[in-house]
């Protein structure tokens, strides 16, 4: 069962940031029990396995069982996860993440898939997060997404609009500067393949009837500023070893 019987206003113990493998940890635990709630509580070697899968997760990872007890042991402290025995004699792994975040159920299907994924969009958030609670749209979302950043559990990366970006608060601060650091790198590498050199009209241009002035383009998502910045580092990269190629080769 996703355990969401309880669901108090206010967190039970006071939260704190939450390393790699915790934020991949709880994730999935959030995750699975709401996905597979047959196959919930954990075994040990279901928690890595979850916490190894392929498919929505960013980054990918490959935890052994100490890393992951490691983990274990540090939500355990914290009040997010508990440990359980049922009929077999080997320990359940279960969360408590409601009553640590002090959330509902969708805005904890919101949480489990940004502590999987990390940063990204709105529009990728919906999709994603109603796999395991449904979101009908945006102005749903939004909703959630108030309250939990009232509570600071939401954290924005980009200003309002489309392809706006954010986060969770359960990140060191550490980890957040970085995050933010790179989208603004991404942002400004984008800006600077934008040409910003100015024609000079005609003589019968200048003397024609004024047209009216082409509307702005909508600067590009932050997802693709991205990508366009790993392109422009991997074609440098590119161009580094062909000089040394060339080097060698006498050429």
């Amino acid at each position: 069962m996703d355990d969401a019987s309880v669901q108090p206003d206010t967190p039970a113990k006071p939260l704190r940031p939450l390393d790699a493998f915790e934020r991949r940890v709880l994730g999935v635990l959030i995750e699975k029990g709401k996905t597979t709630p047959d196959q919930y509580p954990l075994s040990l070697n279901g928690l890595v396995t979850g916490c190894n899968q392929k498919s929505n997760r960013d980054p990918l990872m490959t935890l052994d069982e100490e890393q992951v007890m490691r983990a274990v042991k540090g939500l355990r402290e914290c009040g997010a996860m508990a440990e359980v025995y049922g009929s077999g004699k080997l320990p359940r792994y279960r969360h408590l993440a409601y009553e640590w975040l002090g959330v509902g159920k969708e805005e904890l299907a919101i949480m489990g898939e940004l502590l999987l994924r990390g940063e990204q969009t709105e529009g990728d958030l919906r999709g994603r997060a109603s796999r395991m609670d449904p979101i009908p749209d945006l102005d749903a979302l939004r909703l959630h997404l108030d309250r939990l950043a009232a509570k600071g559990l939401v954290i924005w990366l980009s200003p309002p609009g489309r392809g706006r970006m954010l986060t969770h608060g359960l990140l060191p601060q550490e980890k957040l500067d970085k995050v933010r650091a790179e989208l603004g790198m991404a942002a400004a590498a984008a800006a600077a393949q934008t040409p910003a050199h100015t024609a000079v009209p005609s003589r019968a241009e200048s003397s024609a009837e004024p047209e009216e002035a082409p509307r702005a383009a909508a600067p590009p998502p932050p997802e693709l500023e991205a990508r366009i910045a790993g392109l422009e580092r991997e074609i440098a990269t590119l161009r580094e070893r062909l000089v040394k190629l060339e080097d060698a080769l006498g050429g």
